[in-house]
């Protein structure tokens, strides 16, 4: 599949709109119609958070494989690990067509999709049938909260107990811009209400399952300071950094930038990168952060890791860079590695301070 992306492939999914050439990708993937690559050749790229040994610290983020359809297929073109998700206990259909929009001259992906979701019951049934398949390989259950929902804190509870033993991780997403009012989760008191909840659910069931808070990207200073005070007073494993914006910068004026969404993709590197080296200053070293947004090269992973992430996912760079896209990054940094002859654990951190005082625009 590499080399049909690369070739006839890329103009045949380009000229379909962003869901439908989706659902084809899904389904290549099913059919083991993709590259593969061993992602654990590289010794050098391990990295252990949380607990977990990830053989590489590339990840494919939640929104590609919603319903757990093919996160071995995932693992096996060369990601360390795969979020899928997000799931929310009741199926819902999400936002009206079309929803997803790309952004071709940038780079970018603009989606509204609003946690269109299959539901707890239909996923944790494909996340069994693994299990007993005893697949391997890291995947974490990204879950969301549904949009009609009272109790935004209880939906994310239900998740705790519907994967209990099916994931090696969850994470809790507060940071969609698609379903209103799901943000506001990110303020304070709430916060900290969640963070209390979801790690009590996970106390009762005895499973001992890292948790995760994924955050967005359009923040403010008191927000991060907010979000940061709450973490360190909870018993949550990592924090990844970002979800979608809603900022268009670095979009050209079009139609295209009035579509409501987040952003995601290459225009949203910058400003991502610099939130996640400010948390990482904020949090000190006190718990693991995972970069996303923008990934789309070794370079951009690197800058992720040099920001102060352990682990980075990508997702809207493999719409445009194709399947092989794991495999160039895996190798591009070891390669890196080897040049400047440090570690990944050496090279963690080192332009925090650089990243951070960046302005956000």
């Amino acid at each position: 599949m590499g080399l049909f992306f690369d070739g006839i492939g890329r103009n045949a999914l380009f000229a379909l709109d962003a869901e439908t050439a989706h659902g084809i990708s899904i389904k290549a993937l099913k059919s083991g119609l993709h590259p593969r690559y061993n992602n654990a050749r590289h010794a050098g790229l391990r990295t252990e958070i949380a607990g977990l040994d990830f053989p590489n610290p590339l990840g494919m983020a939640a929104g590609y494989d919603k319903g757990a359809d093919v996160p071995d297929a995932l693992l096996s073109m060369g990601f360390g690990h795969a979020e899928i998700g997000t799931v929310t206990p009741r199926p819902q259909p999400g936002n009206p067509r079309p929803r997803v929009f790309r952004a071709m001259a940038e780079r970018g992906v603009i989606n509204r999709l609003g946690f269109n979701s299959e539901g707890h019951e239909k996923v944790a049934a494909r996340l069994r049938a693994r299990a007993e398949r005893r697949s391997h390989g890291i995947v974490g259950v990204n879950l969301g909260a549904n949009k009609d929902s009272e109790d935004f804190a209880a939906d994310y509870v239900k998740g705790i107990a519907a994967f209990a033993g099916l994931a090696s991780y969850f994470t809790i997403n507060i940071s969609s811009p698609n379903t209103p009012g799901l943000r506001a989760l990110q303020g304070a008191d709430p916060l900290s209400d969640l963070l209390s909840r979801v790690s009590a659910a996970r106390a009762a069931l005895q499973v001992g399952v890292p948790l995760f808070l994924k955050i967005a990207p359009d923040l403010d200073e008191g927000e991060m300071d907010a979000i940061a005070a709450a973490l360190q007073a909870s018993d949550f494993d990592a924090l990844i950094v970002s979800n979608t914006t809603l900022s268009r910068k670095g979009l050209k004026p079009t139609p295209l930038a009035s579509e409501a969404g987040g952003l995601s993709g290459a225009p949203l590197f910058e400003r991502s990168t610099t939130v996640l080296a400010r948390m990482a200053q904020r949090l000190g070293g006190s718990m693991p952060l995972i970069g996303v947004g923008g990934v789309h090269n070794a370079q951009t992973a690197m800058a992720k890791i040099e920001a102060g992430a352990a682990l980075v996912q990508l997702y809207s760079g493999m719409v445009y860079e194709g399947p092989s896209l794991p495999r160039e990054i895996c190798e591009g940094m070891q390669k890196r590695l080897r040049k400047i002859g440090q570690s990944l654990e050496e090279l963690r951190g080192s332009k925090i301070e650089e990243w951070a005082a960046k302005p956000l625009e």
